[in-house]
């Protein structure tokens, strides 16, 4: 990985932070769309997700996400904040993560606009979640299964959407491309 300077680090520590707080606070009102489809949670873990893949196309560096999943997941295993994943959960952080850098890396090579990229790294670690938790813990199938990830890569969409427009304001404020490295 490339050398990042001070703000870099201190910027991907904060949107770690912000990541598991608002899936703390979100989650009592995803909840009430989840359960009344009778599926696994989803919508909270795409808007945590939206702060990784915020911070990872503000910083260019390839495993940025990856980094940061993991120190999440290290958070989750020391606050409780492992669901029902358990001790697995360091997987079930560190997946989306490896997604979020390998379609971030594979976007910024094929075009000059983040936005597409920002996008579908959203709607994909957030699929990439929900299969995770269907892999480790759920055992889902069929329609159910369907759902679900449909459920995932929607509420992905709309953080997507709303991750580009953090990365808009953000970017110009906080670094410019040669200040994050």
């Amino acid at each position: 990985m490339k050398k990042l300077n001070l703000r870099a680090w201190i910027f991907m520590a904060l949107c770690c932070d912000f990541g598991l707080f608002a899936k703390k606070l979100i989650s009592p009102a995803a909840n009430l769309i989840t359960e009344s489809l009778h599926i696994p949670g989803g919508v909270a873990t795409s808007f945590s997700l939206m702060f990784l893949v915020t911070a990872a196309s503000v910083i260019p560096v390839f495993g940025c996400a990856t980094i940061m999943g993991a120190v999440q997941s290290l958070l989750a295993l020391c606050f409780g904040m492992t669901g029902s994943m358990g001790l697995l959960a360091p997987v079930g952080y560190i997946m989306p993560g490896i997604a979020i850098d390998l379609i971030l890396l594979v976007s910024r090579k094929l075009t000059k606009d983040p936005s597409a990229g920002i996008m579908l790294s959203s709607i994909v670690s957030s699929v990439i979640a929900c299969l995770t938790a269907t892999v480790l813990v759920f055992r889902l199938s069929g329609i159910i299964l369907l759902l679900y990830v449909f459920v995932s890569a929607t509420s992905g969409s709309i953080c997507g959407l709303l991750a580009v427009s953090l990365v808009n304001r953000i970017r110009p404020v906080i670094f410019s491309y040669k200040e994050a490295l």
